[in-house]
């Protein structure tokens, strides 16, 4: 099973970005999670698309339709999603002009976040599913994994939280039961 993790952060230090980093640690027997960076993808416009997408974009597309799901690491940004990773989702919601669909189009995408709030990034994922249902994704509900003060969890880019470490744990393990049903 493969699946494709994506940090909605850019930050070196990011929660987040360590956050798929445990994932791909705590990932149960048969789980492959390979990561994807943002920082090359251009903003979406319209105009470059029409003109055919640029590398870092095909580049993008072409891991999501090589997983079998995506796993979000989601921050919240002002109560809502990063800029980085909604326009990651704008372009990757589009077909373009050499592809039948879009990349999106009926995938499955698990969301996880973290944040130093008391909240973790619960208005974040809510805002993404809504974004990622309007994609043609799908987000069934499946729990959540909101990590708060991760500052206290998080050190040295390392989860060393245990009580959150076995909580993304069960959650990984619930989401390749969900990957597997869903291919039948």
């Amino acid at each position: 099973m493969d699946i494709l993790g994506i940090s909605g952060s850019l930050r070196a230090a990011s929660f987040n970005t360590a956050l798929l980093r445990a994932a791909q640690e705590l990932a149960p027997a048969g789980m492959r999670i390979a990561t994807h960076r943002l920082h090359e993808l251009p903003l979406f416009d319209q105009d470059v698309e029409e003109q055919g997408d640029p590398p870092p974009v095909v580049a993008l597309k072409d891991a999501i339709d090589a997983a079998d799901a995506l796993l979000l690491a989601c921050p919240e940004y002002n109560g809502g999603i990063s800029g980085v990773l909604k326009n990651a989702i704008d372009w990757a919601s589009r077909a373009g002009r050499d592809r039948a669909k879009s990349p999106l189009a009926g995938k499955l995408v698990c969301i996880v976040g973290a944040s130093p709030g008391i909240t973790g990034t619960v208005r974040a994922q809510d805002a993404l599913r809504l974004v990622l249902r309007r994609a043609g994704a799908r987000t069934e509900p499946q729990g959540e994994v909101l990590v708060f003060q991760a500052h206290t969890k998080i050190a040295d880019g390392k989860l060393a939280d245990e009580r959150t470490r076995d909580a993304l744990a069960r959650h990984l393990q619930a989401f390749a039961d969900r990957v597997a049903a869903s291919r039948g």
